[in-house]
Parts: structure tokens; sequence; C-alpha cells
């Protein structure tokens, strides 16, 4: 999701229909559009969902939204903010993950003219541009820590001090943070502050992967089929009965997001106006649940071996390489190991530096004890893990 201000609205369409529907006002064009673009609430568990946002989106308290990608995380953002008291003030929504570690200070809070090089005139934060309004942060599990510490400040004091200034400014938003890692977890491993997060959790909202509402998926493929439909210059588009077993059948792991671009990219190849399972192209039916022997025996094995030899530094050993194993795997692309391995893609630097990962580093030279050579007691670990 690329930063955006309050250009799509939502829209509860049609709220007394069954389903109701939830979708951007102006839906984007798919080559555009890298969220989740409408919710339905035709499942039980989605229907709990309207219920509770229709709860908290009058207070004014922070709230956290968790789910994974492509489940509507921005969609509840701003359909809370259309049902609360600040509805007719500005909605600001940046995805934290998306700038570098050296921009984002500048991007939320501002800068002064002159206070870096390239700072050629004064500008105003996210917060500030949404004053009186509502601020969605997408991914705030990767914020780094000081980053955290600034953030932490401003939903206290309720000001914002820009880059280079002396002097803060006031602001009045509400936050609305979104995330799709487990922050109890991040906090426990160090990675998230523990006073940021109790301030995040005021308000909780968890959005269920679509497999978890197969109530929905029907809905919401007639949905797509609708919009995208008219867009293509179907007269009416329809789904055959053996296209609707297979979207049931599939496991989507992209959510709403894949769901989408599976109604749309089907649409552009079937020949005629019934989608039938050939037009989909689906990675895989609903897989099994594998089980603890079938997955996990032979790593183990490996696992226990290593025990048996003792060799120093033994955890240290299996994180670097199963470090090295997901970056090949993900053919060395940060985002996707960081996904893979469900970390934030700053901790996965860290990681990276600490053993020599990063081009043009050394081992350790990020700093930190966490590197091979740091005296840690890893060796009392692995006789642990053999007892």
């Amino acid at each position: 999701m690329e930063p955006s201000h309050s250009d799509p609205s939502t829209e509860l369409l049609d709220k007394d229909q069954h389903p109701p529907v939830l979708s951007f006002s102006e839906p984007r064009s798919l080559t555009l559009s890298v969220r989740a673009s409408a919710l339905v609430f035709e499942d039980p568990v989605s229907r709990q969902l309207l219920k509770q946002i229709e709860r908290i989106a009058p207070s004014d308290a922070t709230v956290l939204i968790v789910g994974e990608t492509g489940t509507g995380k921005e969609l509840v953002a701003r359909h809370i903010h259309a049902l609360s008291a600040r509805r007719n003030g500005p909605f600001g929504a940046l995805n934290c993950a998306a700038l570098t570690e050296s921009l984002i200070e500048s991007e939320l809070f501002g800068h002064e003219k002159g206070a870096f090089t390239g700072a050629l005139s004064s500008k105003d934060g996210w917060f500030e541009s949404a004053n009186n309004g509502t601020l969605f942060l997408d991914e705030i599990g990767d914020l780094p820590l000081g980053l955290q510490a600034k953030l932490l400040r401003v939903l206290q004091e309720r000001e914002v001090v820009k880059v280079g200034a002396r002097r803060a400014t006031p602001v009045n938003v509400r936050v609305i943070g979104a995330t799709n890692v487990n922050l109890e977890e991040a906090v426990e491993a160090g990675r998230f502050r523990a006073d940021l997060y109790y301030r995040f959790n005021v308000a909780t909202v968890q959005l269920v992967p679509l497999r978890d509402r197969p109530g929905d998926i029907l809905p919401l493929a007639r949905h797509f089929l609708k919009l995208y439909g008219d867009r293509l210059g179907y007269k009416e588009a329809k789904l055959t009965t053996e296209a609707e077993q297979a979207l049931l059948a599939y496991n989507w792991p992209g959510n709403i997001r894949e769901l989408e671009n599976a109604i749309h990219r089907a649409l552009l190849v079937c020949p005629g106006d019934h989608l039938r399972p050939e037009d989909f192209k689906l990675t895989g039916l609903r897989p099994p649940a594998p089980s603890m022997t079938a997955s996990t025996a032979s790593l183990e094995h490996a696992v226990r071996q290593l025990c048996e030899r003792a060799p120093p530094r033994l955890f240290e050993l299996i994180e670097a390489t199963v470090l090295r194993t997901a970056l090949d795997f993900c053919e060395h692309n940060q985002v996707q190991t960081a996904r893979l391995l469900a970390i934030s893609r700053n901790v996965l630097r860290h990681r990276m530096g600490l053993y020599g990962l990063l081009p043009g580093h050394r081992p350790g030279t990020n700093g930190g004890g966490n590197h091979p050579s740091a005296p840690r007691s890893s060796h009392a670990s692995a006789q642990g893990c053999c007892d």
C-alpha cells in the first residue's frame, strides 16, 4: 500500500441487503490496487466483526487492527473513520514498511527547511496532515525502535516535533495501527516496545483470514464478478457450480486480494460468460493439515545430530542456516524472506548483518552480541535441547 490521503473513502453498500458489502466508494483499477478493495459480512464471524466496528468507531480510542495481508485492514480503518465524529476530517494512510528508516521520521513528523541534505523547504508530516482526522499506520510492527519511542511520545503528549525544529506542534489525531505480525511475540523478542503495544492495544480488531470465514467467499466472488464484469463489458458473468466448489475448496493464502485478482484474471481468459474452474488457474486446493511426523521428522533428526556433535554456538549455526536457506528460496528478496519467516524486514536485516549475509557487510558489523563471536551461553542451551 502506498501512502495516500482520504481520496478513496469507504461506503457500506446497501447495508440492509444480505450480505452488506463494504467497499471503496471509488474503487481503483486492479493494476493500481495493492489492497483488499471489498469486505462482505455474510459469514457469522464477519457479522460479529461489523458489530465490533460499529461499537468502537464512535469513540476516540486508539485502535489496533490485526490480520494477514489482504484481509482488508485499511478498509476497516477507513470505515471506523467514516463512522466516527471525525468523519468530516482528513484520513491519512501510511505503510510504515514502505519507507526507509532514514525517511520515515520526516514523513511522520515533518521537517524544517535545511534540517538535512535535500530539505529545501519545510514540510508537514502525516500527523499534521491528518490533524482533526484519523491517521492509519499500516505494518507498525516494522517501525524501528527509535521511531517507536517518538511515536509513543506523540500519542501521549498530542504534539509532534519536526526534524530540525525546536518547538512542538499540537496535533489532534486519532491513530489506527495495523499489523500482520504477533506484537506480543515481538515485545517478548525485544522488537517492539511494550509501552507502545499497550498504548495501541486499547481496542483490538482481529481480522480472520478468508479461509476461516468460508461464508464470505462466494458473496465476495459475486461482488468482484459484477465489478470487473461491468468494466470488461460482460452482460451477466456467472460462476458455474464446479467453479463455486473450486473457490470454496481453495485455501486463499492471499485472502481477499488474491480472490479479487483471481476473478479479474478469470474474466480476461474466459471464452464465455460462465466462469469454469480451469479459468482460475488456482495454485492448488485446500491442503490437508501436515502431520507432525511428516513435516518435522527430518528437521528434528538433523537438529538431534547437531546436538550430539555439540558444535560451538549451536543456536547461531542453526539460525544462520535458516536465514541463508530462506534467502536462497526467496531469491534474496528481503521482503518475501521476512514474510516467509514471519519477522519484520528490520529484524531480518539486523540478523543478516550479524551473520555477514548483507552485501558488503562482514559478520557482526552491525554491533550487538548475537553473532557467533559474542560471549553467549548458546552451548548450554544446546545441551538443554538434548536433555
